[in-house]
């Protein structure tokens, strides 16, 4: 059985894989707004917000990273969406595959193409000036913690797509988590802002996967930021997969 779900699953990844490289402006296109936003808080931004750091890209970075992946996770929404009203998954079910291969074959797809679009963002901060002391360690343990987010953000696109009746209903689906890091530490210190806001901004899951890979990229102890990130994208990412198979299963059954 799981010998039959991987070999669907590598099957129907490749035919994703093919649709998205037949397109590559949509990976430009989801790339283009994180690097606006990186160029904007840079050189507009920047010179006036103090964050602590000796290079606000290098500050800066983290959280772009992050809307670089929900952007990402919007694009992959849209193309599962067009997938279910296209009726291929019920032609898919007619076939002799594991139900869950076609989920899995988007995820995939949708880590593949973050990964890419987040080197693209990564090469353009190094161009723009940021630097960091991490180790091959480091950079793993940051690649890890990605990785977990853009799997734990795609299963809930999937929630949102076998949920939503409209094209409008997946893309407001997106919104949150673009603008999100907005309201975290990506682009200040929590300490400037007022009271309520600052208290959600301390402990919404943004703020902790933004301190631990700012962190791991100044080759600092993480302390107990990593941990708190792990835990809320492997939480989210278990309780969203979950959540997401047992609505597909009713859905097709």
């Amino acid at each position: 059985m799981t010998t039959h779900l991987f070999g669907n699953t590598a099957v129907l990844l490749g035919r994703s894989l093919r649709h998205v490289t037949r397109s590559l402006d949509t990976i430009i296109t989801t790339t283009i707004m994180p690097i606006a936003f990186l160029l904007l808080f840079a050189y507009v931004f920047g010179g006036a917000i103090k964050s602590g750091s000796d290079s606000y890209v290098n500050y800066l970075l983290p959280g772009i990273l992050l809307i670089t992946i929900g952007s990402g996770i919007s694009y992959t929404a849209y193309r599962l969406f067009l997938d279910m009203k296209s009726g291929i998954f019920e032609r898919f079910q007619s076939m002799p595959i594991a139900r869950s291969s076609v989920l899995w074959a988007h995820v995939l797809t949708s880590l593949v193409a973050n990964l890419i679009s987040l080197v693209v963002v990564v090469l353009v901060a190094l161009l723009m000036g940021f630097r960091s002391g991490a180790g091959v360690l480091a950079w793993l343990a940051v690649a890890g913690i990605l990785i977990m987010f853009t799997l734990a953000l795609t299963w809930i696109a999937i929630i949102a797509d076998l949920s939503a009746k409209s094209t409008d209903g997946v893309s407001v689906f997106s919104y949150p988590l673009i603008f999100l890091p907005f309201i975290s530490s990506a682009f200040v210190p929590t300490n400037t802002m007022p009271g309520p806001v600052r208290a959600f901004a301390e402990h919404q899951p943004v703020t902790s996967i933004v301190q631990a890979i700012r962190d791991l990229f100044r080759h600092q102890p993480v302390g107990t930021d990593i941990w708190i990130a792990l835990a809320w994208c492997f939480g989210t990412l278990i309780v969203a997969y979950f959540f997401a198979m047992f609505i597909y299963r009713r859905r097709i059954s």
